[in-house]
């Protein structure tokens, strides 16, 4: 098959029937580069011959289409393929969901030897959760007979085992969704139950049984799996030998289509396909017709190198071999110029996507209702014009009238000199002539002319060298047709089409420029230039019709990473890319000349538009951080960022490891496992008594039950808190729940500024659930009304941490007041003054917590007094003060330190209480005066105290790591993983090979240099995949000091021993500048000279 010409790439892009849109998705090291370059190369892209072999020369070559993933654009028959190959590692899935987004099929590759891997579940959820079909290709079935030494018969076996693993997979992904499915009509039902009375009859099936499932599933008969060797050059469909074999056998092709793969037998008395091969013992069809086959191939050419069965091989397959792949010492180039012609993969691979695999036009209608969307609004709330595009989709229609959707799923850098209008064309004779003439010319020039203005000639080309860094959108048309310098709509990801309908008519269009700028989250741009992206090269184009793949120019200015494009203001954007892998690893950059900071801040511009999940933040110091998705994606990004974006040289900080600082409840037990008595309670609690006292000033007490109570400098407000340790549920609701809090603070917000706004009903649902989830977590008599009485959550207020209301008498409105508006908007309690300080001063504190200024996490803040007092005139205040020590006598529980403050406070509260919350005549005159900024730094200080005064520990950040290692080398795995403070979950053995799947958990602080160490120690064998997975409470106490005699005993006086949490909190501390308590010099009596050690 030759490279196809442009004109013909263009025919066929207006019959969207014939397009497949696809992706390769496997584990990493399953074939997929070595698979896509057989397909590149069927094509006439590349050689055959490097196919498998150039997977090098495409990595460096992978900025072309971002260094993620390549485009190849392929032809077979009268198809056009957009087959892009992405990337398997774990740290790049962010990759696979940009790929995946644009296609419509997706072929998933298995080794035939590891099977189903950690990221082979990962990239069919992906395909799963976008709706996409996939096909399944079981690759390196060579290993089987080469390296594993399995008979036909045993790989048949293994080979029906990977299929029932990868189908394992899809269906449970399928028995998810009916179960979510059923649930949500079950309480459709119930509601409409409620309002019918009557006998209720329970249904209690699951629902499985009525869905039809058989499409789902991979299976030889559908067509929908190949086998294959991509770096043998073969592979094959059961169509394929069922082909061969109704011209020889004389059998139909469809009873062959049904027989080859399954319990089937041929009976050699009979002449004809039985059942029950295994309870005959007989040899299944498949074995018979197709493996043994190969077998014997690889028995003749790669095992026993037998020239004579070689030759008698190739004259009955009727094939032919050149000399010089015959005389060829690598055995290994026989068999794929054999198997090239024989069973070309290609053939298999392509012929199976085009039969298999949707069209645009195929798009299914679910699909295209969870991509319109967005957040929590169901589609049937968008706006009725908005629900009318859904038939655009569908139609896939390019005509003059259909309205234009493009997606852009992500944003690559490319080389000016590429771009096609820049590119070297043929000159003719005149142009060579007169260049000529031009360039003698110069030469005379430069002859005649001074010295001194060559060093500006040689300046200016650097100079136009360096901006030549541009960007080209990868993109896909789902209606309508994209015409060059047309101008859209660029719809961001918080636009409201509902609210942009109102001002803007939808038949203007584009045209309706004047509005433009008053509709939030919407802009306008037009596309300059499109492009054919065909592997290395890019093409202009003029226009493209709905289906296809293409490269917009001139969008950089308008989309960061991934954006809708449209002409209807309808249109709303499509749902966010959803990102397996989440962005944990920082580090701080500075270039290596400070003078070559603005080189910097530009790359790092660059590289946060070209990746879609590194993220560039500048920090309060003033640092330039980078956020990556684990090891190997920071170094791509630091290369990049050296290589192609900044081009200067840069130094890294050491990774800045995140870790949260939290509060847990007492130990029942001292560190070398004995019961706390009641003697040794007390004396902890004297200690941090003394502590405390140590530290305390006149206006702070701590109390013995945690109780911290703290007056502001001008002793106008007093506040008292206690921190309480949430439950381990509680804070992982809060956490996964964050977008649903950050939803209900914008209601709230906008309910106190009295703007009504308008929430979807699956909003509601969220926010009820989330209360609901939390009340069944919070029980006890601690607890007790809690849900009811959160004040805030926080940091950025919607953190794992919350802010409780416990003062007496005081009725603020509810957070959540947005699922009882109906009802009680009329009984609307007010705020008090000075409410927004007190939720800033939590705020302040959640961010950084007293034991290394890191954002606090599963603590809860009770404020149990919060007096306020308005600023009187002086004399009244002397007569009140002289009034307070009279009482002071009296009233033993009196704070110590702020007396004056306390008892002011409860002589004033019994005849004049309402004198606190007198109308705004002093205490609002002073809103943003002294008091609120007193108040919030007393309540921030109240928080560090409380936290300080329980039990504090440190949280880390845990990856999941799974790694594939054979039986030899599991010791030296559990070895490194033992030194880096590592815990095994379980191990199991691979059935049918020697392969263990260990599953651990691993700190991502000790997680530098894991994975190199890994292959170090085992030879290449094992390597880990790294998955961010939770934060993990780091059971070591950074204060402990040995208080009883077993204590002392075991730890010594000293207890100098390795303290894991102090270490990591010295670490961040030392790198933050603050106060490290480290002993400087050790042992001196024991240094010695260097001469007295002779």
């Amino acid at each position: 098959m030759g490279h196809t010409s442009l004109e013909k790439i263009i025919s066929l892009q207006r019959n969207p029937a014939n397009i497949r849109n696809l992706c390769i998705l496997a584990h990493v090291d399953h074939g997929k580069t070595t698979l896509a370059d057989c397909l590149v190369a069927s094509n006439g892209i590349i050689s055959s011959r490097l196919a498998g072999k150039v997977s090098d020369c495409w990595l460096q070559f992978l900025g072309q289409v971002g260094a993620g993933f390549s485009l190849f654009l392929l032809c077979y028959q009268e198809y056009l393929l957009n087959l892009i190959d992405s990337p398997g590692h774990v740290d790049f899935s962010s990759e696979v969901s940009t790929a995946v987004r644009l296609c419509d099929g997706a072929v998933v590759v298995v080794d035939a030897v590891e099977g189903v891997c950690p990221q082979t579940q990962v990239v069919l959820r992906q395909a799963w959760l976008e709706n996409i079909r996939p096909v399944l290709v079981i690759n390196k079935i060579d290993r089987l007979v080469v390296e594993l030494k399995l008979t036909s018969q045993e790989a048949y076996t293994h080979l029906k085992k990977i299929l029932e693993q990868v189908n394992a997979v899809t269906g449970t992904l399928f028995t998810s969704k009916v179960l979510e499915e059923r649930a949500g009509k079950e309480e459709e039902e119930e509601k409409e139950g409620e309002k019918s009375s009557g006998d209720q009859v329970y249904d209690w099936s699951a629902g499985l049984e009525e869905v039809d499932d058989s499409h789902l599933y991979f299976s030889p008969d559908q067509g929908n799996v190949v086998f294959a060797s991509a770096i043998d050059g073969w592979g094959f469909s059961i169509q394929h030998f069922a082909h061969i074999y109704s011209e020889r056998m004389g059998i139909k092709k469809e009873v062959l289509l049904k027989t080859l793969w399954g319990d089937f037998y041929l009976s050699m008395k009979a002449k004809r396909i039985m059942k029950g091969a295994q309870a005959k013992g007989k040899k299944p069809l498949f074995v018979q017709l197709v493996l043994d086959n190969i077998w014997s191939l690889y028995d003749a050419v790669v095992i026993r190198r037998d020239k004579e069965k070689v030759e008698k091989v190739v004259t009955s397959l009727g094939v032919k071999v050149m000399a010089r792949d015959s005389r060829h010492s690598d055995p290994k180039v026989l068999l794929s110029a054999i198997c090239s012609q024989w069973l070309p993969v290609s053939q298999a691979v392509l012929s199976m996507v085009c039969e298999k695999l949707p069209s645009p036009l195929e798009m299914a209608a679910e699909r295209v209702e969870k991509l319109m969307s967005v957040g929590a609004r169901r589609f049937d709330s968008l706006p009725e014009q908005t629900q009318h595009l859904k038939t655009a989709f569908l139609q896939c229609s390019s005509e003059e009238n259909a309205p234009v959707i493009v997606f852009v799923s992500k944003m690559f850098a490319v080389d000016a000199k590429a771009l096609p209008q820049h590119r070297q064309r043929p000159l003719t004779q005149e142009e060579i002539a007169e260049r000529r003439e031009q360039a003698r010319r110069r030469h005379a020039d430069r002859m005649a002319a001074e010295s001194h203005r060559e060093p500006s000639h040689s300046e200016s080309p650097e100079e136009e060298e360096e901006a030549k860094e541009t960007f080209v959108a990868f993109a896909r048309v789902y209606s309508g047709v994209v015409r060059k310098g047309q101008r859209v709509f660029v719809l961001g990801p918080k636009y409201d089409p509902a609210q942009s309908l109102s001002t803007v008519s939808p038949p203007l269009g584009c045209s309706a420029s004047d509005d433009v700028s008053e509709i939030p989250h919407l802009s306008r741009c037009s596309m300059e230039n499109l492009y054919l992206l065909m592997g290395r090269e890019l093409e202009e184009l003029q226009e493209v019709p709905a289906g296809n793949v293409l490269g917009i120019g001139g969008l950089e200015e308008f989309v960061l990473k991934s954006a809708t494009l449209s002409t209807s203001p309808a249109c709303p954007p499509f749902t966010p890319l959803n990102f397996e892998a989440t962005p944990i690893v920082r580090v701080a950059i500075e270039p290596k000349h400070p003078s070559e900071m603005p080189k910097l801040v530009r790359g790092m511009r660059l590289l946060n538009q070209a990746d879609p999940c590194a993220e560039v933040l500048i920090q309060e110091t003033g640092e330039h951080v980078l956020v990556t998705a684990g090891e190997v994606h920071l170094q791509r990004c630091l290369d990049d960022l050296r290589e192609r974006f900044a081009k200067i040289e840069i130094s890294a900080s050491e990774p800045i490891i995140p870790f949260r600082e939290t509060v847990v409840r007492p130990p029942k037990v001292d560190m070398v496992n004995e019961e706390l008595g009641k003697q040794q309670k007390v004396a902890i609690i004297h200690q941090v008594k003394e502590a405390s006292q140590g530290r305390s000033s006149d206006t702070l007490h701590l109390d013995s039950s945690g109780l911290v109570t703290l007056t502001t400098p001008n002793r106008l407000a007093t506040v008292g808190v206690r921190a309480i340790p949430l439950p381990q549920e509680a804070t992982r609701l809060l956490e996964s729940s964050s977008e649903v809090i950050r939803t209900l603070e914008q209601v709230n917000m906008s309910l106190r500024e009295g703007k009504s706004l308008d929430i979807s009903v699956r909003s509601l649902e969220a926010i009820s659930d989330l209360k609901a989830q939390l009340e069944s977590l919070l029980q006890g008599r601690k607890w007790r009304n809690a849900v009811e009485r959160i004040w805030a959550f926080g940091p950025r207020r919607y953190g794992p941490n919350i802010l409780l209301n416990s003062v007496e008498g005081y009725q603020r409105p509810s957070v959540w007041q947005c699922l009882s508006r109906g009802d009680k908007a009329s009984e609307a309690t007010a705020l008090r003054d000075f409410d927004n300080s007190v939720v800033s001063g939590f705020q302040l504190a959640a961010l950084s917590g007293p034991m290394c200024e890191e954002p606090l996490m599963g603590v809860c803040f009770s404020v149990e007094r919060w007096d306020v007092q308005s600023a009187a005139p002086p004399q009244r205040q002397d007569s009140v003060e002289e009034d307070s020590t009279r009482h002071e006598a009296t009233v033993e529980s009196n704070v110590e330190g702020s007396s004056e403050t306390s008892a002011r406070a409860e002589g004033v509260a019994a005849g004049q209480s309402h004198a606190r919350r007198r109308p705004e005549v002093a205490a609002s005159s002073d809103c943003y005066g002294p008091v609120s900024g007193q108040l919030i730094a007393a309540v921030k200080e109240a928080c560090r105290h409380a936290f300080q005064a329980q039990p504090q520990r440190l949280m880390a950040a845990m990856y999941t790591c799974e790694i594939m290692a054979t039986a030899d080398v599991l010791g030296r795995v559990y070895g490194v993983l033992g030194k880096r403070e590592g815990r095994v979950l379980h191990e199991e053995m691979k059935e049918g090979t020697d392969m263990f799947t260990i599953k651990a958990v691993l700190p991502v602080a000790e997680s530098f240099g894991f994975a190199d160490e890994i292959r170090k120690r085992t030879s290449g064998l094992a390597s880990p995949q790294l998955v961010f997975s939770h934060w993990e409470v780091i059971s070591s106490d950074p204060y402990w000091v040995p208080t009883t005699e077993e204590e002392y005993l075991h730890f010594g006086e000293k207890a100098d021993s390795e303290n894991q949490a102090l270490k990591y909190m010295n670490a961040v501390r030392r790198r933050k500048g603050l106060y490290v308590e480290e002993k400087i010099v050790e042992h001196a009596e024991k240094q010695r000279t260097l001469g007295k050690n002779k």
